[in-house]
């Protein structure tokens, strides 16, 4: 009798798995390990949850960032020279020199900058910093010139780059115009004036500048070294009187006219 019990014990089922007390206690370890199993993962999770959040939040603040920065809806205002010539160039035009049509009265045409870097043959970085400049001071990405044929005497073949130039039309023209007439020009030192020879006879005018640092854009700090530029004014004058008296409209600071120029009244910093 006890040899059978030993063969066949009551607490176990048909497939032969312990019931009973045993069972439950093995339910209960299982219960626990998964409820361990569960908080391992929980934790293995957090901080790629963490990371998530953190990222969200970034997104959130760059979101916010970039909404601030959009661009206005309503149009930039036109620019003040060009609604100075409309209404008060235009009609003082008309009754100096007589037209009979408005639009006889001679205009802007553009304005070219210019910047010979004849250094850039043995300083690489010359022209980089002349084209830098150059943005800086018309608002617009300048071309780079080169030699159309080779000069011995100046060690220049055709095809060097030896310049930087920039032609402004329109509002920026205008814009331009209005900076270096009311802030460049007065900060040229011991300035006392535009003179005349910088005409061409054909209603074109020319001003050298030997400092770029005269406009308020360029930080003195950022620069390599002192350049100069040229700026051409081109109009649509049929001579250098109705020229003359167009910048002058537009506040353009010439020196009396005299006989003969003196070589300190330029405009030549």
């Amino acid at each position: 009798m006890p040899d059978e019990e030993r063969q066949n014990p009551e607490n176990l089922n048909d497939s032969g798995v312990p019931v009973g007390e045993p069972g439950e206690t093995d339910g209960a370890t299982g219960q626990e390990g998964g409820e361990n199993a569960t908080e391992a993962a929980e934790q293995q999770e957090a901080p790629s949850r963490r990371r998530r959040e953190r990222a969200g939040g970034r997104s959130g603040r760059s979101g916010a960032a970039v909404a601030e920065l959009e661009p206005p809806t309503e149009p930039p205002p036109p620019p003040r020279l060009y609604d100075q010539f409309k209404n008060e160039i235009v009609p003082a035009m008309i009754r100096e020199f007589n037209y009979r049509n408005p639009m006889e009265v001679p205009r802007l045409q553009k304005i070219v900058l210019n910047i010979g870097v004849g250094e850039a043959l043995t300083n690489g970085r010359a022209m980089e910093a002349a084209g830098q400049d150059l943005t800086v001071i018309s608002g617009q990405k300048p071309i780079v010139t080169r030699a159309r044929r080779s000069i011995a005497g100046f060690k220049i073949r055709q095809g060097n780059a030896i310049g930087t130039a920039v032609t402004l039309r329109g509002a920026r023209m205008y814009h331009f115009l209005d900076r270096l007439v009311n802030t460049a020009l007065p900060r040229i030192r011991d300035f006392r004036g535009l003179a005349r020879r910088g005409l061409d006879g054909r209603g074109n005018f020319s001003i050298g500048i030997r400092e770029q640092i005269i406009f308020p854009e360029i930080d003195y700090n950022q620069i390599d070294r002192i350049r100069g530029l040229q700026v051409t004014i081109t109009t649509t004058a049929k001579n250098d009187t109705e020229a003359i008296r167009l910048l002058e409209l537009y506040g353009m600071p010439f020196i009396k006219d005299t006989p003969r120029d003196t070589p300190g009244d330029t405009a030549e910093a």
